[in-house]
């Protein structure tokens, strides 16, 4: 059977979405193919953090279920954080949609196709069992990536008053160990020369398995993964961050000194309505600590725009931090009132215009120092993962091929371009030398086509 998959929201959706496609593999249930039209089955992996990405969600949704009609599609599979929150309406509303999965559910993706083959409907999504960790089937990397993402961690205990994932994907769980490093062994079997590491909160990997934080660690067992060079880690929260990871980050090698580090706001006020656990005099500690201890380090963070009762002093303050902090990458977020969380219950209700109006001053404020810190990268000397050539044709100075830096996570963070008159492979490591800047990306030329 053609299955056709699309994954949206996190990248912690593409490692379970990933898993799927390995469950039905390996059990000869489907063959893959991204042509909507040949599809007979599809498998939309959903998100519901926010607003926002719950209308994508749902939008995809309708998108492909109108293949039914126009296409060959059979059977329609909706799972993920959507399926698991709205489980009942998305059967009742879209009639469509033959099966929901909810989260960590998702190893019945094979057993719900040949039910559904067999011609059973299914009536009730697969309801998340709070004590189950993250899938340990194998994942299937897709087709020309070189990135594989380890999810080391499910759900959360820290219950932000704005965030619904505890409800939807239930307490922290770490997956055991040796199950991160066979899945770290198997991407690298299958191409992958970058593993990103990902959960709702790296920092407090194995607390709950082995009694204390085990994240320096398991980042040290993976360093020894034959056939990877980059490992970068995504979602450490402030207040877990420590010195022994500090010293994991600055020792060099695979890690690379990295950290995306999810602070959401600077007012003390603010943080403390938003059940954070850090103030703004820890964390500018923090932020001047990893800077003096890692060398290079880049530094990525998120705030969020517009919560509810922040001021106008409030948004000042945040401007005023981000403008001092000079973080290397940074995103913005306007608050998304979830059903459910005490924070959809807060008076003072941001009006969305105002929330609008704040996240452009933060990213405008943020755009200044990015395109900055851009600028003083020329004639620097850097390692590229190269990711694919522009165009086939040469151009005056060679083929122009696009890649990222040990400062860039794929999909969210910049890229640079590079030009050579050699035809490269993706997935190949070269050097470079930054010749210039074009907003936030860089331009280089390679000095090193023999870096792999």
């Amino acid at each position: 059977m053609k299955t056709l998959f699309v994954s949206l929201g996190c990248d912690k959706n593409t490692v379970d979405t990933r898993k799927m496609a390995g469950i039905l593999e390996d059990g000869g249930i489907c063959s893959f193919t991204e042509d909507e039209q040949q599809a007979e089955a599809a498998v939309v992996n959903t998100c519901a953090f926010i607003d926002s990405a719950k209308q994508e969600s749902i939008d995809e949704i309708l998108e492909i279920a109108k293949l039914k009609e126009t296409g060959n599609l059979k059977y329609l599979i909706v799972t993920g954080c959507l399926a698991q929150r709205y489980q009942d309406e998305i059967l009742k509303l879209i009639p469509e949609v033959d099966a929901v999965i909810g989260t960590t559910a998702e190893d019945s993706v094979g057993e719900v196709l040949q039910k559904l083959s067999g011609g059973e409907k299914q009536e009730k999504a697969l309801i998340v069992n709070p004590d189950l960790v993250p899938s340990a089937a194998r994942q299937v990397l897709t087709f020309g990536s070189f990135v594989g993402y380890l999810k080391i961690a499910e759900g959360c205990n820290k219950c932000c008053t704005y965030c619904a994932i505890p409800a939807i994907r239930g307490h922290y769980r770490s997956v055991p160990m040796e199950q991160i490093l066979e899945d770290a062994r198997n991407l690298a079997a299958q191409g992958a020369k970058e593993l990103i590491l990902v959960a709702q909160e790296t920092t407090l990997y194995g607390v709950d398995l082995y009694g204390k934080k085990m994240l320096p660690e398991l980042l040290r067992r993976l360093c020894l993964v034959s056939g990877i060079r980059w490992i970068r880690v995504l979602y450490c929260y402030p207040e877990e961050i420590t010195d022994e990871l500090i010293d994991v980050l600055a020792a060099g090698g695979k890690v690379v000194p990295y950290l995306d580090m999810p602070i959401q706001h600077a007012s003390d006020r603010i943080l403390k309505k938003m059940g954070r656990r850090t103030n703004r005099k820890e964390l500018e500690e923090m932020v001047e600590k990893l800077r003096l201890r890692v060398p290079g380090i880049c530094l990525r963070t998120t705030l969020i725009a517009g919560f509810p009762g922040e001021t106008e002093d409030d948004h000042r303050e945040l401007l005023d931090f981000v403008r001092k902090m000079q973080f290397d990458r940074l995103g913005v977020y306007t608050y998304s009132k979830e059903e459910g969380t005490p924070a959809a219950k807060f008076e003072g209700q941001v009006h969305p215009s105002t929330k609008k109006r704040r996240q452009k001053e933060l990213m405008l404020a943020q755009q200044e120092i990015a395109f900055r810190h851009e600028k003083e990268q020329e004639g620097r000397d850097l390692e590229v993962l190269i990711e694919g050539r522009l165009a086939d044709d040469l151009s005056e100075n060679g083929y122009v091929y696009v890649g990222r830096t040990y400062m860039d996570a794929p999909d969210v963070d910049s890229n640079i371009f590079v030009e050579t008159t050699r035809d490269l492979m993706s997935g190949t490591f070269v050097r470079a030398r930054v010749t210039g800047s074009q907003d936030y990306d860089l331009m280089g030329e390679i000095i090193d086509e023999s870096a792999e």
